[in-house]
Parts: structure tokens; C-alpha cells; sequence
């Protein structure tokens, strides 16, 4: 049915109108990376190319991001393209671990206030990465970046069909070659493809001393790309109305960059950018990914001389835009701020803080996670609440416990009770509490122990099935003492 000609159709110019949008990025990102623009180049047309046949979110656009340059960058500066590429090829296995394992489920985890953080910092990252392009240059750089954000600014309000980034990099070359303007070129930044990539394995030294250099890169290049694809296809599933399988997403993810590596490129991840270009355009199949890849490697082989005399100028525009568009302005708005708990915004500070100062999205992000898992284990300790009555006899003490007791919240629970004064009959009714670790059954037998110690004993009642089952298997056996 997708083959249909009205649905082809659509698929094919919204993979033409892709494939000429990734172009500028893909050059732009590879820059980002200390690697020749063909390298990004060869990535953007791998990456889509594999992904729409491995891939398990249909329409959704694969390439090179800056989100894995900024993780490879300082590899390359250091070891260089080879070291890069058994990176590449390690975190594509680490993906499709990540893939089998279920991990790809673990997203859900991750704090919207992290996920905000990831972000921002990535949009201020990929802006910090475009200031060199702004130093010790000619003076005609600056009114041609300031040209280029005008017309991204304002031509979508006249023309929508093509791509304003696309427009300004095709306006501001001509505008270069005819007027004679000398200022930085992509060709400056290295050479273009004039052929098609070829299969190839990384020329390192295949022992440990690698892998230690290699590993932490590979983990950030996983990671990152992995919540960029699975965060993207979540807002396609929305658009769509559709599901799709993350789990497959996470294998095709690294299946493509196993891919790319071995064809000498620099890897990559969803990009949502170009992804919401192909949705919007109406492509709902997995043809627009596949001729987005192929599109884009004829235009750079066939056009390659001509992608060199682009200003280098114009792309700092189209990433300054993309930093722009890519941040999320409203989460610093006075008035979000004054509505959000400050933990959350706590949380996205200080992700955003780690990871402009390591350089790691990888590490912000997971500092992040922990930081929030602490905040919010803190807050929910204190919400474990243990009511007491005395019967009217006087005979028997009854405290009901309410709340979810794990590690965090059975300090507090030991000290609710009055060991010394209770009569000597003790019942703790668990009928509205849940037990759901080790620390909690160790704070139920401290409890006890205390009670004994005075001659007193305890009834624990109400508990329900799992919270029987893991107190049935460790009560008495974790060495409490009083």
C-alpha cells in the first residue's frame, strides 16, 4: 500500500527536502568532531540508509548529530578518525546490548527535568563549538552570519516548501563566488567525497590499552544516541498516533553505527530537526529515511565541488539557529520557574552545569538521574506515616503504618514507635504500606528486636502478598541488632 504512487510521491519529496537539510548539519557537525566533512557526510547517508531498513520507528530520520560529535570530539583531537571509528563500531554493540537487555524500557526513568537539562546543554555545547568560526576572521564573516539568521528567522513566514537553512547556505555561496568575497570555506575544513564510501576496518592496535582509551566514548556515544533516538521516536509515535518498538530502535540504532564505523564515518542518532521535516512533509514509511540517505550522497558526490565553496559563515548561522531552536526557552521563563519545584529545577541546572563543564552529555545526563533519584527518594521517605492507638483496655498497643517502605524511609519508621511506654501486646498493621526491599524487613526486625528487649511482643499483621513474600524470606535472617 506505502508503494502507492500518491504515497510515493510523498515519500520521495520528503526524502529530497531531508536529504538537502542534513547537508549543512552534516558538514557543520563534522567540523564539531575535528573530522573532514565527508566523514559526516558519509555518516548522515549510512546512518538513514540503515536505519530505515533496522530501524523500529518508521519516517524517523537517523544521521550525524552533534550530540555524538560533541561526545567523539575530544577523542579525535587526541588519537584521531581511527580511534574514532573502533569508538563508533564498540558503542553500536553497546546499543544493541542495551537493545536485548530491555534497557531501552529504563527511559521512562530518566526526569523530564533531566531530559530538559540534556537538552539545554546540548544546544549551549553545540553554540560554544561554533565560536572559533567567529575569531580571527575576516571582517565579511559577521554580516553574512547575521544575513543567514535573518533569512532562517524570517523566510518561513513566506516559503515553507524548502528549507530556509537551505536557502540562506544556497543564496550566501552564490553571493560569495559572484562578489568575489574571501572568507572561510568547507573546502578550508578539508575534502569532499568524490566517490562512494568504501568498506574498510579501523586501523588500531586491537588490545586492552585501546579499549580503555576507547570504552568511556563508546558509553557516551550509546547513551547519548539512545536517548536522542528513543526521546525522538516518542514524539513521532505522538504526531502518528502510532506505536512503535523502542527495543528494535535500540538494536537498529546500533546496527547503524556498527555500519557506519566499518564505512569510515562518524556515527550518529536520530535528529529531530530533520525528523519532524520528513513528518510534517506527510512521509509515514520507512522509503522517505531510505531516499533521504541515498539523495543526500548523490548530492554530495555529484555536487561536491560546489558544497565546497560554501561559507563557512553561512553554516555558523544555520547552527546558531539550531542551538536556538533546539533549547527550551520555556523552561526558564520567570514564570515556569516560579511553578516548578526548585529540586527540578535543581536538577536541570546541574545537568546542564556537568555536562558544559566536562564536555559529556553522557555524564550530565547520569549525574543528573542520580541526583534526582536522591531528591526524590528524600521526598518520599517523609511521606511514610505510623498512626498509634491504645485500646481501651490498655492492654495492647496498634500502630497503623501507611506508605511505601524501602531504604530510604525505614530510618524514619524505626523511630515512630514508644519502645519504653507500649504494654507489653504490640500489633503493626502493614494493611495500607507496601515492603519493598531488604531495608525495610531489617527495619520490621529492629522493631521486634527493640519490643523484646523490653519483654514485648509484636504482631505484624495486614501485609500484602509481596510484601509477605519478601518479609517471609528475610525476616529473622539479616542480623539486626537493637
Amino acid at each position: 500500500m506505502w508503494l502507492s504512487p500518491s504515497i510515493a510521491r510523498v515519500e520521495i519529496l520528503a526524502g529530497l527536502v531531508v536529504a538537502l537539510a542534513l547537508i549543512p548539519e552534516a558538514i557543520s557537525f563534522s567540523i564539531v568532531a575535528h573530522v573532514d566533512p565527508r566523514v559526516g557526510l558519509f555518516a548522515s547517508f549510512t546512518m538513514a540508509v540503515t536505519i530505515s531498513i533496522v530501524g523500529g520507528r518508521p519516517a524517523m530520520i537517523s544521521a550525524a548529530t552533534g550530540a555524538v560529535a560533541l561526545v567523539v570530539a575530544p577523542l579525535v583531537k587526541v588519537h584521531g578518525l581511527q580511534f574514532l571509528l573502533a569508538a563508533i563500531i564498540l558503542g553500536g554493540a553497546v546499543q544493541i546490548a542495551f537493545g536485548l537487555l530491555g534497557v531501552a524500557r529504563l527511559m521512562r526513568f530518566v526526569p523530564r527535568s533531566v531530559m530538559v537539562g540534556f537538552v539545554n546543554a546540548l544546544a549551549i555545547l553545540i553554540f560554544l563549538a561554533q565560536l572559533p568560526n567567529l575569531r580571527s576572521v575576516p571582517w565579511a564573516v559577521y554580516p553574512i552570519v547575521v544575513v543567514a539568521l535573518v533569512v532562517i528567522v524570517g523566510l518561513p513566514r513566506f516559503i515553507t516548501a524548502v528549507p530556509a537553512p537551505l536557502i540562506a547556505v544556497v543564496a550566501l555561496t552564490a553571493f560569495t563566488i559572484l562578489a568575489h568575497v574571501s572568507v572561510p570555506t568547507v573546502h578550508d575544513k578539508g575534502e569532499l567525497p568524490r566517490s562512494l564510501p568504501s568498506l574498510g576496518v579501523p586501523h588500531v592496535p586491537y588490545d586492552w590499552h585501546t579499549f580503555k582509551i576507547i570504552a568511556p566514548y563508546s558509553l557516551g556515544v550509546a547513551l547519548v544516541g539512545l536517548m536522542e533516538a528513543l526521546m525522538t521516536a516518542r514524539l513521532v509515535d505522538e504526531m502518528t498516533d502510532t506505536h512503535s518498538s523502542k527495543a528494535r530502535e535500540a538494536c537498529g540504532q546500533g546496527i547503524a553505527n556498527i555500519v557506519t564505523g566499518f564505512f569510515g564515518a562518524l556515527g550518529g542518532c536520530a535528529v529531530i530537526g530533520q525528523t519532524m521535516i520528513n513528518v510534517k512533509a506527510g512521509a509515514r514509511t520507512r522509503l522517505s529515511t531510505f531516499l533521504a540517505g541515498t539523495f543526500l550522497l548523490v548530492l554530495v558526490v555529484v555536487l561536491g565541488d560546489v558544497v565546497g565553496r560554501i561559507p563557512m559563515a553561512a553554516l555558523t548561522g544555520v547552527m546558531i539557529m539550531v542551538c536556538v531552536g533546539a533549547f527550551d526557552w520555556h523552561s526558564i521563563q520567570p514564570s515556569t520557574l516560579r511553578r516548578m519545584p526548585f529540586s527540578e529545577t535543581a536538577v536541570m541546572l546541574v545537568t546542564v552545569i556537568v555536562v558544559v563543564i566536562t564536555g559529556n552529555l553522557a555524564i550530565g545526563v547520569i549525574v543528573g538521574v542520580i541526583i534526582s533519584s536522591v531528591l526524590f527518594a528524600r521526598r518520599v521517605a517523609h511521606l511514610v506515616e505510623v498512626n498509634g492507638v491504645l485500646d481501651p483496655d490498655g492492654a495492647t498497643a496498634r500502630y497503623t503504618v501507611l506508605g511505601q517502605l524501602f531504604f530510604a524511609s525505614s530510618t524514619d519508621l524505626i523511630q515512630q514507635f514508644d519502645y519504653n511506654h507500649d504494654p507489653d501486646v504490640v500489633v503493626i498493621d502493614m494493611s495500607q504500606a507496601h515492603v519493598w526491599d531488604a531495608s525495610s524487613v531489617a527495619a520490621l526486625d529492629a522493631i521486634t528486636t527493640k519490643y523484646a528487649e523490653r519483654g514485648k511482643r509484636v504482631e505484624i499483621i495486614g501485609l500484602n502478598e509481596p510484601s509477605a513474600d519478601i518479609h517471609g524470606r528475610l525476616a529473622g535472617q539479616l542480623n539486626v541488632g537493637s
